[in-house]
């Protein structure tokens, strides 16, 4: 981390969400080494509940909120860009006399721009997902198989591109998403990994009995997070006590009506939105089949809880399944790969009574790993 006062800023709400989980561990790691930090966040009740450890200077978005919040006629990567261009403007306006910033991609233009004139000795990036032009590749891979609804990323291609241009330093959440800025030639000493790991939150409770084998996916129901592929392979496996539930919302109408009518034709899958703990400590899998994840959240959660995972190549925090048992790694996209695992991990095939004991050894290397590189 750069030496001196730092700026950090977000548009997720610190320690809420995917982001808002990066943000809060830039500033944990800052606190950590005794820097002075002001945290520039979006708002929401939850965060606001806590104290924070920096003093915050909390964002409400109006127009791009509104814009945000409607399903038509916009399109996801519309409504992405606006929201993003409008937190970007807010803070760039708003930031203090500081010797470093930190920000996010696709969010941190018009806040380099500032910081340059405001004499910041530093300005870095935190990519939250591999080198967009890799997303936009998984992406149109993804698409091309489920055409429900169109990619956020071609709207923010040439402002991350911009970002990249800029920064003095990019923090990267996984050796994953290193390798795809080093594909594009982005300057390896440009680069510094930053593992990330749960919230402490997460981990193991005691084993639930139950009749049915739980599978669990969290995040958002997108082409991209490769929910209609899920959906395809669970409904291949056909035994009666088996459940599919996605824990998560939709963005658009084609992911809408794919989800409800697969809902609507096999009784086994449900959508819970909300608080994924309670599901997770229930589950017997979890399975994220996402086409592109910088890291990914909710299957590293998954083994802080105990509970082994399958995931893609395309993932990031598949470095975390170094253990038998903790987990299975699958090549993107394959759905007859992902239809066999969940068969094999319904019949105990895979998995084994020692998977959860596994996971919580994986996720206690990732807090060590964490420790020492921050």
């Amino acid at each position: 981390m750069p030496a001196g006062a730092c700026t950090a800023t977000c548009s997720a709400p610190l320690g809420v969400g995917g982001l808002g989980r990066h943000l809060q561990e830039i500033v944990d790691a800052l606190a950590r080494r005794g820097q002075p930090t002001v945290c520039l966040d979006g708002a929401s009740p939850a965060a606001s509940e806590t104290p924070p450890r920096s003093p915050r200077r909390r964002w409400r978005p109006s127009g791009g909120e509104l814009l945000a919040a409607l399903p038509v006629p916009f399109s996801p990567g519309v409504r992405t860009r606006v929201f993003m261009s409008e937190f970007d403007a807010h803070a760039a306006r708003r930031l203090p006399a500081r010797d470093h910033l930190i920000a996010f991609n696709g969010q941190a233009l018009g806040q380099f721009r500032a910081a340059r004139r405001l004499g910041y000795a530093s300005v870095s990036l935190v990519s939250a997902n591999s080198h967009l032009r890799r997303v936009l590749r998984q992406h149109a891979t993804a698409h091309r198989r489920y055409p429900l609804e169109g990619s956020w990323a071609a709207h923010l291609l040439r402002r991350n591109l911009a970002e990249y241009e800029q920064a003095d330093l990019l923090y990267a959440g996984s050796a994953y998403t290193v390798e795809s800025f080093l594909e594009q030639g982005f300057p390896a000493e440009k680069l510094c990994l930053f593992p990330f790991t749960p919230d402490p939150r997460y981990s193991p409770a005691g084993a639930l009995a139950s009749d049915t084998f739980e599978i669990v996916y969290i995040g958002s129901l997108s082409v991209a997070k490769g929910v209609p592929l899920l959906i395809d392979a669970f409904r291949r496996v056909s035994h009666g006590d088996l459940r599919l539930t996605l824990v998560g919302g939709w963005g658009s109408r084609g992911m809408r009506r794919f989800v409800e009518a697969a809902c609507a034709g096999d009784r086994r899958i449900s959508v819970r939105p909300g608080d994924p703990l309670a599901h997770l400590r229930s589950a017997s899998l979890c399975v994220h089949p996402t086409y592109e994840d910088g890291f990914g959240y909710a299957p590293a959660e998954a083994l802080a809880c105990g509970v082994p995972v399958i995931v893609t190549e395309d993932t990031g925090m598949k470095d975390l399944i170094g253990h038998a048992g903790a987990g299975l790694v699958l090549p993107t996209g394959d759905q007859d790969a992902l239809t066999e695992a969940i068969a094999a991990a319904y019949r105990g095939e895979i998995f084994s009574t020692a998977a959860r004991a596994d996971a919580r050894h994986a996720s206690s290397h990732a807090d060590a790993g964490r420790a020492g590189s921050h």
